[in-house]
């Protein structure tokens, strides 16, 4: 479809232009202030139908925006059978949205919303990528903040650009920066017998000859702690499998913490290292040098940030102490294995603006948002 500007929008087609899909944002975005392109091999684990579990319970269709030949945009659009099974109207996604021109917006949603209304589809939301356990929002703000694995980076023209294109805001998602060190524990801070006072409360990390069992613990904690949660889209079991295969490489047993309540699994959170502390430098697609240099600094564990990933806690403890408590056991424990993890700085993300009782919990810490991501809708006549 071709629009007075001169864009064109096109599905992408063959294996070429899918390379030129997942690494279009790096040339895009080249040199502008704030941006660290991820690496290309993250990117295509995550956007291509071989690789990304998405495409089990899930289907899509890529586009590019072309001007005189030249790429200008992308965005996917995208159908989960998970999220047509829920009550309400036939939701479809967009997501990937990436370009420099704000004029490339309106055309490149445009061609998400006619693929997806062609399916049946009566409400678009996004962006999400793939779905609300990929990389969520628009960057609204936080744009020259240190870069974080997960997130996705936007310049500010983008969510203005949506809304011209008739598109509303759903909700925003939050991200806080945690400070390690004596500062942090001291706004944390926690009776000394409360553990004692609440039950019999265990934390353990992962136990590496036992991956596959802690990562089902983990997918069953996250489903049923955020079942009925504002987009949210349940894990299955190979996405957790796949997502801690990927995280082999830095994945260290103190970065799972799992609380356990009279022996019974209760509480789970995952950390993971910022990999833009060893790759920043790298530009996305490393020479056969720069690959050698990544290698060691894993080897190494070079990382002074990372981010909280997953967090849950079950639902059988709504409305009791423990609900409130285990969280802040949760991150207590984070901050004491941060005497034995390198990490100086830990995010945590995505919070919905609208989770009040999470928020008052974090903002003790980390006062306020030092990120903020928009989720957009839109209703198809």
């Amino acid at each position: 479809m071709s629009f007075p500007t001169q864009i064109t929008v096109s599905p992408v087609s063959g294996s070429r232009q899918l390379s030129l899909f997942i690494k279009l944002p790096r040339i895009l975005y080249d040199g502008l202030p704030g941006y660290c392109p991820p690496l290309d091999l993250e990117e295509r684990d995550l956007l291509s139908p071989k690789k990304s579990p998405f495409f089990e319970h899930g289907f899509a269709c890529y586009f590019l925006a072309w001007r005189n030949g030249k790429p200008i945009g992308r965005i996917s659009a995208q159908i989960d059978a998970f999220v047509l099974q829920q009550t309400g109207p036939r939701t479809g996604f967009f997501g990937a949205l990436d370009t420099a021109e704000p004029a490339c917006i309106a055309p490149l949603l445009d061609a998400a919303t006619t693929w997806l209304k062609t399916r049946g589809v009566e409400r678009i939301r996004g962006p999400w990528t793939l779905n609300s356990n990929g990389q969520s929002g628009v960057m609204i703000e936080g744009q020259h903040e240190i870069p974080m694995i997960g997130t996705p980076w936007h310049p500010t023209s983008i969510g203005p650009a949506i809304e011209q294109a008739g598109f509303q805001k759903a909700v925003d998602l939050l991200s806080y920066r945690m400070e390690t060190g004596p500062q942090a524990e001291r706004a944390n801070q926690i009776p000394a017998n409360l553990r004692q006072r609440l039950g019999s409360i265990t934390m353990r990390g992962l136990r590496p000859k036992h991956i596959a069992e802690d990562a089902e613990i983990l997918r069953e904690i996250y489903n049923d702690a955020w079942a009925d949660t504002w987009g949210n889209v349940p894990l299955t079991s190979n996405e957790v499998r796949s997502l801690l295969k990927a995280l082999k490489p830095i994945l260290r047993p103190e970065q799972y913490v799992l609380a356990e309540v009279e022996g019974e699994p209760a509480a789970i959170a995952l950390v993971v290292p910022n990999m833009f502390d060893v790759s920043k430098d790298l530009n996305g697609a490393p020479s056969p040098l720069g690959w050698l240099k990544l290698g060691a600094r894993i080897l190494r564990h070079d990382f002074h940030s990372a981010r909280v990933v997953l967090l849950g806690v079950r639902k059988k403890y709504l409305g009791t102490a423990l609900r409130a408590m285990l969280p802040v056991l949760i991150i207590d424990e984070l901050m004491q294995r941060g005497h034995v993890l390198p990490y100086r700085t830990i995010e945590l993300g995505w919070v919905l603006e609208t989770h009040e009782g999470l928020r008052k919990l974090i903002e003790r810490i980390a006062p306020t948002p030092y990120k903020r991501h928009r989720m957009y809708d839109k209703t198809l006549a």
